[in-house]
């Protein structure tokens, strides 16, 4: 892991615990942070990913890497029951003090602690790029979906507007980082979201592993000109 006077982050090759503890040192503002580095647009993500879900009252979905809970509780507006799991503690501790309704326990996306074919729908919202094995991560994911459950992933992509796409990469690299300084409690743990981000596949391949690890119909939508994007896929 890497340090420094500010804090301290994980390196690309995510090991758990470095993740684990690099989300510790950003839990108490990490909400904040995050609607600050999004300009808001972090809010109309969240809602679209639960349209994407097409969830039912009644149902029973999983919020993988939930952190503190503000995706999760989003999800639930559906009607649904939803549980949210994350591996860093610190992040879960946050989420119990300002959403205690929210059913959140600690999961390692690798090793979900729960029986085969247990929810209805799984998704995962900006946690999937970090997880050492993504292809291990979407099969157990289908793992504790049922036969045709859903699943959405909603994850930083690649803008499809060149023009566009340099001017994201340059504030990704460059501008991101410095706004982080004056809001996040761990400032650093933002140059590994930059770095990250940039790492992580485009769309059309993100949907070559999903369609390799046990999901079908895979589809996919850009939000905000490809910033993110939404994955949809159904358990086979």
């Amino acid at each position: 892991m890497s340090r420094t006077p500010q804090g301290q982050r994980a390196g690309l090759d995510k090991q758990p615990h470095e993740v684990a503890a690099m989300f510790d040192g950003v839990a108490s503002r990490y909400d904040l942070t995050n609607t600050v580095l999004s300009f808001g647009q972090d809010r109309g993500w969240r809602r679209a990913t639960r349209a994407a879900l097409d969830l039912k009252p009644g149902e029973q979905v999983l919020d993988v890497g939930a952190g503190t809970g503000v995706s999760t509780e989003e999800l639930a507006r559906s009607g649904a029951f939803v549980v949210g799991a994350d591996l860093s503690l610190g992040m879960l501790y946050a989420g119990k003090r300002t959403r205690p309704q929210v059913p959140l326990l600690a999961g390692d996306a690798l090793r979900l602690p729960f029986a085969d074919a247990s929810f209805d729908a799984v998704t995962i919202s900006f946690a999937l790029r970090n997880v050492t094995d993504t292809e291990a991560a979407l099969r157990e994911f289908a793992r504790v979906t049922r036969p045709g459950g859903r699943l959405v992933v909603c994850e930083f992509s690649t803008p499809v507007n060149p023009a566009f796409r340099k001017v994201y990469l340059s504030y990704l690299m460059g501008s991101l980082p410095a706004v982080a300084r004056s809001v996040s409690s761990n400032p650093d743990a933002y140059v590994y979201l930059a770095e990250s981000i940039r790492a992580w596949p485009d769309q059309p391949a993100l949907a070559e592993r999903l369609a390799s690890t046990g999901w079908g119909a895979v589809a996919w939508r850009n939000l905000t000109g490809g910033v993110v994007a939404l994955h949809r896929a159904t358990r086979l």
